[in-house]
């Protein structure tokens, strides 16, 4: 069964403007869910501070290459915050320097995502939208202005 998602503006600064996918049947962004799932978390407390702090640096500096695990294929924009070790794995799609989409995600405990049910329909649902924007821009009905998405305010995607 498709879902029907859209795009929604999280926070910006002057470096960087941060989305979240957003599906019909929920009320909160996948972002959202995500800071919802772990702020209670006591044994997870650290990583997840981890996470906030790398985001607190992307919104003074920018979505730098540099401050992403790569996740997905050589095809697909799929990144994890953060970068070095720790249990808990936030998914995103990095669009460029100045546009990153956040998702959801959870505790890591296997070898890849691929192999926990949760983490792997978390990465597809981002890969899956990430495929569907990239085919949007390359036909010019959503454009990358700096560090805005312009015309996605009223796009829906079934992912």
């Amino acid at each position: 069964m498709k879902k029907r998602t859209t795009l929604e503006l999280v926070e910006q600064s002057e470096k960087v403007s941060l989305y979240s996918i957003s599906f019909a049947m929920d009320k909160a962004t996948e972002f959202e869910r995500f800071l919802q799932k772990f702020e209670e978390e006591a044994a997870l407390n650290e990583d997840y501070q981890k996470i906030l702090y790398a985001l607190s640096i992307i919104l003074d500096k920018g979505a730098l290459e540099r401050y992403f695990r790569p996740e997905g294929s050589m095809s697909d924009n799929l990144c994890a915050l953060p970068i070095e070790s720790g249990s808990i794995r936030l998914y995103c799609l990095r669009i460029s320097d100045e546009i990153l989409i956040l998702g959801n995600g959870g505790s890591k405990s296997t070898e890849t995502y691929q192999q926990d049910l949760n983490l792997y329909g978390y990465a597809l649902d981002l890969q899956k939208f990430d495929k569907l924007l990239q085919d949007d821009i390359r036909d010019g009905i959503v454009t990358v202005e700096e560090r805005l998405l312009t015309g996605i305010e009223d796009r829906t995607y079934l992912i």
